[in-house]
């Protein structure tokens, strides 16, 4: 297994490389740092413009070649992953942005996981019955639900709750509240700043879990194993959880593992509405800035994410799948 895995990391140490150096020369061609300073008044000269970047490694008039090997040798010695075109550091942003989107994604699946496997295997139980139409009817509506929508209503909800109660309760943008102090009193203030998006990124992404794993397990429920568990004596619901589950559960969680890039870049709306400083946010700004530092940083990360779902759905399926092993 330990064997195995090694091969999986450097195996994907090469593609991380690979992908974030071609991301390095591709940013450099598409995006303009000078953008940022073209609406100045009274109109900076090029020359001035090429002196203000050039501290930053985004002068034009150096050859893109001596510009890349100067990132790649300061990433390498010092981890520098670089500035932005106004002098902002690349490593504090994503530190900064990662946390935030760590507490508000990673949650937000982990909820949406649990509670669509647990309902597809609650509904796949019950096939046709009321509580399957109930919860298909239901899952349906959040699968088309856009994310805009769900934010509108939960927003109005808290605002109506606030108002009623005359205190406020829920926060509706921002990760956090400034002056807070007291391991106590900040986590009760990251509570109510987490609330109203993890309500809203779970209600839109449960369903996709709960269609999946209802359907495998119904797949699964009449299969030659099942019946000779439960000719052997256990119940229906047991055979379902022991076998069944055990079986159509893998494809799910191989699902959530390759999301991890999402999870940590994806949420570009989800962080603006509620004015959440995170990764996807920052992705955004970055392109919109023509931030070439920031852009690489961040496809680095993605792919990086990406590694780490590819080797954790290899270790999940092992773990759940005892009849899979790896050499």
């Amino acid at each position: 297994m330990i064997k195995y895995l090694l091969r999986k990391a450097l195996g994907w140490l090469a593609m991380i490389v690979l992908a974030t150096n071609l991301t390095y020369f591709l940013a450099n061609l598409f995006l303009d740092p000078k953008a940022n300073y073209i609406d100045r008044r009274p109109p900076v000269p090029d020359a001035q413009l090429n002196q203000m970047l050039h501290p930053y490694n985004l002068d034009p008039t150096v050859p893109l070649l001596h510009r890349w090997w100067t990132w790649l040798t300061d990433i390498v010695l010092h981890w520098n992953w670089g500035y932005s075109p106004v002098g902002q550091s690349v490593n504090d942003q994503v530190g900064f942005r990662v946390w935030n989107s760590a507490q508000l994604m990673l949650g937000a699946t982990i909820l949406a996981c649990v509670l669509g496997i647990a309902i597809g295997v609650y509904t796949a139980s019950r096939q046709y019955r009321l509580g399957d139409r109930i919860w298909q009817a239901i899952s349906i509506i959040a699968m088309n639900t856009h994310i805009v929508v769900a934010a509108m209503v939960v927003v109005l909800g808290a605002i109506a709750f606030n108002n009623a109660v005359g205190h406020r309760i829920f926060y509706v943008t921002g990760s956090s509240s400034i002056g807070v102090t007291g391991f106590f009193n900040v986590l009760v203030d990251k509570a109510q700043h987490l609330i109203l998006p993890t309500i809203c990124l779970t209600f839109i992404s449960y369903a996709n879990y709960h269609f999946t794993q209802r359907s495998l397990l119904l797949d699964n429920i009449n299969a030659d194993y099942v019946r000779t568990a439960r000719a052997k004596g256990l119940t229906k619901a047991r055979a379902i959880r022991h076998h069944a589950l055990r079986t159509s559960v893998i494809p799910v969680t191989t699902q959530v593992a390759f999301a991890i890039p999402g999870i940590f870049t994806g949420a570009v709306i989800t962080e603006s509405i509620f004015g959440w400083q995170g990764m996807g946010n920052y992705f955004y700004v970055t392109i919109a800035k023509n931030d070439i530092h920031g852009v690489v940083a961040t496809a680095a990360f993605a792919a990086l994410m990406t590694a780490v779902g590819a080797v954790l759905a290899d270790i999940l399926v092992v773990i759940i799948d005892p009849r899979v092993r790896v050499n």
